[in-house]
């Protein structure tokens, strides 16, 4: 064993065990990158593979023996931190905007909707004391950013229900975790329960000043980082996620929502059109997609499933509520100033998706000392691996059956490979899709604006150049490079063509 740094043999963790630490993890993370085809095949989230993984690598597995809650609520905090900064900072702006008023109330208000209905509901059905009740309607309350966006990323939908999708999941962690721990707090032992409208009041604050907080960070942080900028594209994205990472941290130092501001501060960053965006989207996916699978990989290995039938019941009793009842009827209450329509709202109710948001919060009560909830991170757990494989695979058909698929006028931006934005360009890959009227049209006849073409036709796995009399068929992939001050009119105008034909515009579609 090698000598410690006192000169003696060491105890704790050496080279040996950092070995076997990146023999282990190494291995998980190619067979996690592996899992992700699979996941596109079945519709299922990766989250339910990365939980398997740890899973089987735990006690009753491979024999990993780990029950660190405090531990893993740390770490879990750090992961949403990186999950929802990536979030924010692959959102766009002109996508959401119209969705972010009916996704905040969603966020706030149903929320507390969704809790009073799945908290009566266990109650009533299941006899659990009424804090208990709460406590774990609480804890479910919140959708989840990563499964949220890994799902969306395979449902053509309308830009407002992905949208509010979106947005709703980058906004109600922060106020699902201000109540679950007012409501973990009140069960301590000898502890006073702080009235409802205290925490109420609280919650709004600490949810405004977050909401400043990463609004000034964001902003501030930009107009630093443009100034400071230099031709090392990884280190500016370092700097871009560290700026939004910062936003949680101040937020947190002065009692404010972390979460909210580290989301927004990224949604303000991304939003920006900084420069070296192809590296910076990059990085932050990358390290999103490395703390989904940290988190998730964790959160198995912490599981007990020699405790999972003892909660089965249970976990599809409070489930069903949250499906059936609950969350339709947060989504009711909550787009009723909004008057969509029933079949947006259908949609939204069974798309509620949970993840790894509860399975972490579900550690909460552990960690401040609650008494008697010790079965609470099973039950939970359960619940989101059972749920979520009943919802996820059946979102495409569910949209399709609602009229909500949206893969005929579906544009993307796709910029991974291509450093563009030192040329102050975008390239957007656009699909034609089976509904859409762009089929038809010739090239010339898109009518877009100067400085924008159509560079690439994928026809049938062949690509050309396109000729601007050529005429587009469905099942196209377009690749149309659009200077970064036209980007906005070109999608406007393909959107257009999609729903109105060549004659858009013209004749009012």
């Amino acid at each position: 064993m090698p000598p410690t740094a006192d000169g003696g043999a060491g105890t704790g963790f050496d080279l040996d065990d950092l070995t076997l630490a990146l023999l282990v993890g190494s291995i998980v993370l190619v067979v996690a990158v592996a899992a992700v085809r699979l996941s596109v095949r079945s519709g299922l989230p990766s989250l339910l593979i990365y939980l398997g993984i740890g899973l089987l690598l735990g006690e009753d597995g491979f024999g990993i023996l780990y029950d660190n809650e405090q531990l893993t609520q740390v770490l879990g905090y750090a992961a949403l931190v990186l999950i929802l900064v990536e979030g924010g900072l692959t959102t766009q702006w002109s996508g959401i905007r119209r969705s972010v008023a009916p996704a905040a109330v969603l966020a706030t208000v149903g929320v507390g909707v969704s809790v009073l209905v799945v908290g009566v509901a266990a109650h009533l059905l299941l006899g659990w004391a009424w804090q208990i009740a709460f406590l774990v309607a609480a804890v479910l309350a919140s959708t989840d950013a990563a499964a949220v966006f890994s799902v969306l990323r395979r449902v053509p939908l309308p830009r407002r229900i992905s949208g509010m999708l979106e947005a709703e999941s980058g906004f109600n962690d922060a106020p699902v975790v201000l109540l679950t721990t007012a409501l973990a707090a009140s069960l301590i032992p000898g502890a006073e329960p702080e009235p409802w409208w205290q925490v109420g009041v609280m919650a709004i604050l600490e949810l405004a000043a977050g909401s400043v907080i990463g609004l000034a960070i964001g902003w501030g942080g930009a107009r630093l980082l443009r100034g400071v900028a230099t031709g090392s594209s990884a280190l500016f994205a370092i700097g871009v996620v560290s700026v939004a990472v910062l936003a949680y941290a101040a937020a947190d130092v002065v009692h404010a929502s972390g979460f909210i501001a580290c989301y927004l501060a990224a949604l303000v960053l991304g939003n920006l059109r900084l420069p070296h965006r192809p590296a910076v989207l990059g990085f932050a996916t990358a390290v999103g997609w490395l703390a989904q699978i940290g988190l998730f990989v964790l959160l198995g290995l912490l599981a007990s499933p020699d405790g999972f039938s003892d909660v089965l019941v249970p976990a599809l009793v409070v489930g069903t509520a949250l499906l059936v009842l609950g969350r339709p009827l947060s989504v009711i209450v909550s787009c009723a100033p909004f008057r969509m329509p029933w079949r947006t709202q259908a949609f939204l109710s069974w798309a509620g998706l949970r993840g790894a948001v509860p399975v972490v919060l579900a550690t909460v009560p552990l960690t401040v000392g609650a008494s008697g909830v010790d079965w609470i991170f099973d039950l939970v757990f359960v619940l989101v691996v059972v749920f979520t494989i009943v919802q996820a695979p059946t979102l495409p058909w569910v949209a399709r059956r609602l009229g909500l698929d949206a893969a005929h006028h579906r544009v993307d931006l796709a910029v991974e490979a291509t450093p563009l934005s030192d040329l102050g360009a975008d390239l957007l890959e656009i699909d034609v899709g089976p509904g859409s009227r762009v089929a038809g049209v010739r090239v010339f006849e898109l009518r877009l604006p100067v400085g924008a073409n159509v560079a690439l036709v994928v026809r049938e796995g062949r690509s050309f150049v396109p000729r601007d009399t050529d005429v587009l068929r469905h099942g196209d992939q377009l690749l149309v490079v659009a200077p970064q001050a036209v980007r906005d009119v070109v999608e406007k105008r393909l959107r257009a063509v999609s729903r109105g034909g060549r004659l858009a515009d013209w004749s009012g579609a």
